[in-house]
Order: structure tokens, then sequence, then C-alpha cells
């Protein structure tokens, strides 16, 4: 009687140490999962916020996309084609953004939830060409998941396979290239901007073209 009991508390005991190790690996499925999942709502933030910024920039330097080009937000005179971008001061910070000091009305281009990098919590790394603001990057070296399919007014030499959150860039005036499928959309999408892409910089330090 004695050698079953044991026979049985031994088996018990193994049955337990077995049901121990695949709760273990199903939390720890469970939890990559989860965090991918979070991973990817802390990057469509980003991409949303990012977004936020690059537009209100657009609406500082009074410039929107027509036909793939940059253009005068400025309505011009009846007849007139769409003019040139003109030269504008740039922001002194992005708080600047909240409400455009310059402005009678102190227009407002942003939020303020937008100043910050949802991947850090903290501030963004400034994009600067020849001192001025142009757009906004995050500070973190994490790998993203997304690679590709970015939406389509992101300029995909931007995005797409980068290594680090901290090479996704929000530039202003940077338009994505008509597709050969057409898949650019009349008064969004755009041929390559001008100002060629700036090189990866600390918060608000200047970046060379």
């Amino acid at each position: 009687m004695l050698r079953v009991l044991r026979s049985k508390g031994g088996f018990t005991y193994i049955g337990a140490l077995v049901m121990v190790m695949i709760v273990g690996v199903m939390a720890t499925r469970a939890a990559a999962v989860w965090s991918t999942a979070a991973k990817r709502e802390r990057e469509a933030e980003l991409l949303s916020r990012g977004t936020q910024i690059r537009d209100a920039l657009r609406k500082w330097y009074k410039v929107k996309v027509v036909d793939g080009k940059l253009v005068s937000s400025i309505t011009p005179a009846a007849g007139a084609q769409p003019a040139a971008p003109t030269a504008i001061p740039g922001p002194t910070d992005l708080k600047a953004l909240l409400r455009d000091p310059n402005s009678a009305a102190k227009e407002r281009y942003l939020r303020p939830y937008c100043l910050v990098d949802p991947i850090t919590g903290k501030e963004w790394d400034v994009i600067r060409l020849e001192g001025k603001i142009v757009g906004v990057k995050s500070t973190s070296s994490q790998d993203p998941v997304k690679q590709g399919n970015f939406p389509f007014d992101l300029h995909p030499q931007d995005f797409e396979k980068k290594q680090k959150y901290s090479q996704w860039e929000f530039v202003y005036d940077h338009v994505p290239p008509i597709t050969a499928t057409g898949g650019a959309v009349t008064g969004l999408g755009g041929s390559k901007s001008s100002l060629k892409s700036p090189s990866t910089g600390t918060s608000g330090s200047t970046t060379t073209p």
C-alpha cells in the first residue's frame, strides 16, 4: 500500500510540474503578444501626433499640398495660379504652434498633448534647417514593428525599413512621390520635396540638409 501511495504521489508531482510549465509558456506567449500589441498602439499614436505636428508647421509656414506640390496657402487673386511658398520665419519652439503669437487671432495649430512623444513620454527631437524648425522625430532607439504600408501622405523614404523610431522624420515639406499606379490623390499626394532629409541630430540642434 505504501509503495502505491508513493507512486501516485510521484505522478501527481510530475503532473503538477508539467502544468506549471505549460501555464508558464502560455503566459510568456500572452505577454509577448500583449507587448507587441501595445507597441503597435504607441506606433500608431506616434504617426498620428507626428503628422499633426507636420501639418501644424505647414499652417505656420502658410503652405499646402496641391497636385503633388507645396504651394502657398494664401488665397491667390481671381484667375491666378497657386503661388510658390514665401519665406516665413520659423517658430521659436514647438509650443508656439499651440497659439501663433504672430497672428492677430492667436491661431491654434496644435493641441498640447501632441508635444509629447508617445514612445518615450518626453519631448520630441526637433529637426532644424538653417535654424528653422522644419519637423520632429522621436528620440527612441527602439526598433519599430511597422516597416511598410505607411499612410499615403508620408514620404516612404522617411519611414520604410527604418531600424529606429528616431529615424522616422515628420518634416513639413516632405511630400510623397506620385506612384506609377496613380496612388497619389489630387491635393494630397505629391512629388519629392526640394528639401533634402535632415540628418539625425540631438534635440533642438541644427541638422544639415
